[in-house]
């Protein structure tokens, strides 16, 4: 699902300043709304965060997703020169799943996202991505990466958008059609009457909540405003606010309530659909509407972009670190996926293996140094508050190889976890934390946290396809199982493009269990031969474009490595979830334990969140062990979460 994709989107305005008093390290508009904090700045800081007085502080991170990945390397450039990274899988970078299919090691070729693959940077209009304040602005400017602006559906980035609903009769016409929408300008709205109703109600909408929160975000009202905004929105759903009557004239001394988007159930049906002819969003009517509202006004969903890799204007990998290697090894010698340094997990790849400013040398390197500190293929099953205040970590080593397996076990200082909830609960026993450490209003808030699943299946395409003069629309979006697709080019240079045969969420993804992977991908492609050969105004079929025999499908609810794609909240639970985002402030300290990442987050499915928790995680930890904040900064700068007024 995306929001706003409109390059025009009010909320990134270069005209848009903030009218108050900025606080120290304040974030900038557009940027997440519950923490106004410039992480960049504290991380671009040559050494980032801060320098270690206690750099044998014993550090274990669990996970080598980004999350985990951001938390060592940033430990790393403070100086924390005994920090453990354990990982339960062969391959580093979590939900950023980027498949290379039967491509050899030195080869380039077509990347399949299939997990994230949509990045926000938080830049203004008009202004480059990684200028963005955000910290993947950041990073993608560190490492080099090569991007270019997403292919969304209903964008100015595709050729053109096809609409199919209630099969192929939205229209009116005699015949069943596909309504195409071309939108080069970004400001053309969607081409049927009941379409562009929806399209300028939701857009409205936006509107008017932008003109009120972009002046006054990060400055000293900002905080009681979202206080203000989550105590209307927090217990409502998507839905309702989709259908709640319209507000025209927001009352400053009511500074919460924008009413709602004021749709007919007609309408909402169409939403639920087609959004404004971006994806499907049916899949989120019933999470709470802080979702949408913090997605669509604050940058989450507006000028997203595609993430090529570290790669030049060929598509060929720069000169980087393990690039050609035929194999790498962890710190016990055991064999992992080489970097290729390909599509998004690219950065992932970057963040392991390249140099840092203040060692002059990767964490990887510095682990295989010291023979210590970086484990694949090694499930964390239980940690244990010893008596000494340290954490006792058990882990099974070679996890996926029971025959060879080994129970091991070591003593830490302070544990990062970045696992999804889900995998926590089921997973990971803790022991000996008391009430003072991990209440159970934390234990119950991450049990009980809801993680929503996902099924991509992708195909390589044929070149010609989006370089000939098909009456194929490059996106399709649809009321079928299939609901989404996306065809899009990477690179002129690489033998085949890709098309996304199906993006789906929630029900929409579990409808999609009962077929075995090979059944699914016919099943996708003979559902949109169907679909194309039934619109008059189409008539020809996809599958001669398509490599079926070549697709790959991921479903990221029986993923071992994740249980779930995407972790959202309920109405009513938003409090819950910024409760976790507020542990480490709270209790880690006591705990030793620190919770990061986008379990322990209330903005489900971005990457940003990750890189975030994995930041607030080392400024407790250097907070704890006395390090010398860079630039001035210290605790009284960084704001602290609201739970309620």
């Amino acid at each position: 699902m995306t929001i706003e994709t409109s390059s025009q989107s009010p909320s990134f305005n270069d005209k848009t300043e903030n009218l108050q008093t900025k606080k120290n390290w304040a974030g900038r508009f557009p940027n997440p709304p519950d923490l106004c904090f410039d992480y960049r700045a504290l991380i671009e800081q040559e050494h980032g965060v801060a320098k270690a007085t206690n750099p044998t502080h014993k550090i274990c991170i669990i996970g080598a997703g980004v999350t985990g990945l951001t938390a060592a390397r940033e430990l790393y450039r403070c100086g924390f020169t005994d920090v453990t990274l354990i990982e339960q899988s062969t391959r580093i970078g979590g939900r950023h799943l980027t498949v290379h299919g039967r491509h050899s090691i030195k080869e380039s070729h077509t990347p399949f996202e299939m997990g994230a693959m949509r990045m926000p940077f938080f830049n203004k209009e008009n202004e480059p991505p990684k200028e963005g304040r955000s910290l993947m602005a950041y990073y993608a400017n560190a490492f080099d990466l090569a991007l270019s602006d997403f292919p969304n559906p209903g964008s100015p980035w595709v050729s053109s958008t096809g609409i199919y609903l209630q099969e192929g009769s939205l229209g009116g016409r005699a015949d069943p059609h596909m309504l195409i929408w071309t939108n080069e300008d970004g400001l053309t709205p969607p081409p049927d009457e009941a379409l562009q109703t929806v399209y300028a109600k939701w857009k409205a909408f936006a509107a008017r909540m932008t003109r009120q929160v972009a002046p006054i975000y990060a400055t000293q009202e900002w905080e009681a405003v979202w206080a203000a905004i989550v105590e209307r929105y927090e217990r409502v759903s998507f839905r309702d606010l989709v259908c709640m009557p319209v507000l025209d004239n927001w009352d400053k001394d009511k500074p919460g309530d924008f009413g709602g988007v004021g749709m007919t159930s007609h309408e909402s049906t169409l939403f639920y659909s087609i959004g404004i002819g971006d994806g499907s969003w049916g899949a989120f009517y019933d999470v709470c509407a802080l979702y949408p509202l913090r997605t669509a006004i604050f940058g989450f969903s507006s000028r997203l972009q595609l993430v090529h890799g570290r790669v030049d204007s060929c598509g060929e990998p720069l000169p980087a670190p393990y690039l050609h290697s035929d194999a790498v090894l962890d710190a016990k010698g055991l064999p992992f996926d080489s970097p290729r340094y390909i599509g998004l997990a690219a950065l992932d790849e970057c963040l392991l293996f390249m140099n840092t400013d203040s060692a002059h040398k990767s964490f990887y390197e510095h682990c295989l140094e010291r023979g210590d500190g970086f484990f694949t293929d090694s499930s964390v099953n239980k940690l244990k508050k010893l008596d000494d205040q340290k954490i006792r970590v058990y882990y099974t080593w070679k996890f996926s190889q029971p025959s060879q397996s080994q129970e091991l076990f070591n003593d830490f200082d302070a544990v990062i976890m970045t696992l999804p909830s889900w995998l926590i609960e089921t997973g990971v026993r803790l022991e000996n934390f008391n009430q003072h450490m991990l209440p159970f209003d934390m234990i119950n808030a991450y049990k009980t946290a809801h993680w929503e699943t996902s099924c991509k299946v992708y195909a390589p395409l044929s070149k010609s396809f989006l370089s000939s003069n098909t009456t194929i629309p490059q996106a399709i979006v649809t009321d079928s199982f299939i609901h989404d697709v996306y065809s899009y080019r990477y690179n002129e240079n690489y033998p085949y493009d890709c098309i996304l045969l199906s993006y789906t969420w929630e029900d929409d993804a579990t409808k999609l269990a009962l077929f075995n992977d090979q059944e699914l991908v016919a099943k996708c492609v003979e559902e949109l031969d169907r679909i194309l050969m039934n619109c008059a105004n189409i008539q020809e079929r996809i599958s001669p474009y398509i490599q079926t025999e070549r697709a790959l499908v991921q479903r990221w609810m029986t993923d071992r490595n994740a249980l779930g794609c995407a972790k959202l909240y309920r109405p009513g639970t938003y409090y819950d979830a910024v409760s976790l985002m507020k542990y480490n402030r709270d209790f880690s300290h006591l705990s030793g334990l620190y919770f990061c990442g986008e379990s322990f987050s209330v903005d489900a499915g971005w990457t940003e969140p990750c890189f975030r928790g994995a930041v607030d995680a080392v400024i407790h930890i250097c907070n704890k062990t006395a390090a010398v904040f860079n630039g001035g900064f210290c605790m009284s700068d960084y704001p602290q979460y609201r739970i309620r007024n």
